[in-house]
């Protein structure tokens, strides 16, 4: 089974991925261990924060069992960049094809962003691994429901203003797996040095997936 085949069947399995998003690079090691310890193996660090790289390879030479990715990818350099770093998947906030290709020739899987079925489709049928639906916040699951009907093959990730509450009826609308960011690393609770609380919530985050997949 190719390599690209193996993880996504992997994080299809965990279905959770927590995304860290911050403004400065100093707590992002603090917040990786703090997610994985609550149960999240698949975490993504966006490339819009400083140091994001230095973090993705920090965190895979030191917590045991994570799945490091790099998010918000939007090159072909940057995609190489976060690969050599050692992420494990990449993910786009749009159809980015040059991130893609970069991806698997390096044979890591790349979750590729878009919202319309016909984005959907065209990141699908380029060899993308994952589709993220983006952004769910505002297409909600009743969307996810009506594009998985006539594309059923495409697994499909949405992002954007996941919580435990809501996770839920993603997953039941067809997701293969839900991104949780903001809800998950509260800004106030990192900048107080209170990781227990991203712990916590990426506990209940957990929770809430695997009831949805085990009623």
């Amino acid at each position: 089974m190719h390599g690209t085949t193996v993880l996504r069947s992997v994080i299809m399995k965990k279905s959770v991925i927590g995304i860290i998003r911050a403004n400065q690079s100093g707590e992002l090691f603090n917040v990786a261990q703090a997610l994985h310890e609550g149960g999240l193996s698949c975490i993504e660090i966006t490339m819009t924060t400083p140091g994001a790289l230095r973090a993705i390879e920090e965190a895979v030479g030191k917590i045991d069992g994570v799945i490091m990715g790099a998010g918000t990818v939007l090159d072909a350099p940057t995609a190489r960049q976060a690969i050599l770093a050692g992420a494990q998947f990449l993910v786009t906030p749009t159809v980015k094809l040059d991130v893609l290709e970069m991806a698997h020739r390096y044979g890591v899987p790349a979750i590729i962003g878009a919202m319309t079925p016909t984005e959907i489709l065209t990141a699908w049928e380029a060899g993308a691994d994952m589709v993220k639906v983006f952004p769910a916040s505002t297409l909600g699951p009743k969307y996810l429901q009506e594009v998985h009907g006539p594309l059923p093959q495409i697994p499909l990730v949405p992002t954007g203003g996941i919580t435990a509450d809501n996770a839920g009826e993603f997953i039941r609308a067809g997701a293969a797996a839900v991104c949780a960011g903001s809800w998950l690393v509260d800004k106030q609770a990192v900048a107080e040095g209170h990781y227990e609380v991203l712990t916590e919530r990426a506990r209940r985050l957990v929770e809430a997936v695997r009831k949805a997949r085990n009623p």
